[in-house]
């Protein structure tokens, strides 16, 4: 029993793919996000010392690090990765 399996090319956004209402700002805050978690983990920062840095609670944290940005905006994210001296130059 062999069935063909249709593959449909991604347009580059996975959000636009999945059909999300504003997939640019959904793969902007993803980006942002994945540039928090990295920073949080190169510098070994606990969860406690990262709210305190970023000027928010430790679940918000966990969420971020988690890639679960939907109740983020995204200058809200800017403002974190700015709380941690962040150099923009690596985001595009």
């Amino acid at each position: 029993m062999h069935e063909d399996i249709a593959a449909l090319a991604s347009s580059g956004n996975v959000f636009a793919d999945l059909g999300f209402d504003n997939p640019e700002e959904e793969l902007l805050k993803a980006k942002l996000a994945r540039e928090i978690r990295a920073i949080l983990k190169r510098r070994r920062l606990t969860k406690a010392k990262s709210a305190e840095m970023l000027g928010m609670d430790q679940p918000d944290v966990s969420a971020i690090v988690a890639g679960r940005t939907g109740k983020f905006s995204a200058d809200r994210l800017v403002r974190c990765l700015d709380r941690l001296d962040y150099n923009s130059d690596s985001l595009a």
